[in-house]
């Protein structure tokens, strides 16, 4: 069993580096994934009616804006997207990454 001290949690009296961990994501190719599911939020959600005036389409209350070919499988927003319940979108996204 290793000692206490090795089990040091990472970052405990020291700041956190958002910059280095955005410029690592960057790195990873999530920043461009990001990016394009943010981009259909905001076109379903500027385009459909918005009753309580929260900023969020009724229609995708709760739900989440699914890609139909996934973006960690090459999809992005030309192969198109749909609205699905939380739920079933995560469940079906969970397997590898096809190459």
């Amino acid at each position: 069993m290793a000692n206490d001290e090795e089990r040091v949690m990472p970052y405990v009296n020291k700041p956190r580096p958002y910059k280095h961990e955005y410029e690592m994501q960057k790195k990873r190719g999530e920043h461009s994934d990001r990016m394009e599911r943010q981009r259909a939020r905001r076109t379903v959600d500027k385009t459909g009616k918005d009753a309580n005036g929260n900023g969020k389409a009724d229609r995708r209350e709760g739900k989440d804006v699914s890609h139909n070919r996934a973006l960690s499988k090459g999809g992005s927003n030309k192969d198109g997207y749909r609205i699905e319940s939380a739920s079933a979108n995560r469940a079906r996204n969970y397997k590898k990454k096809s190459s």
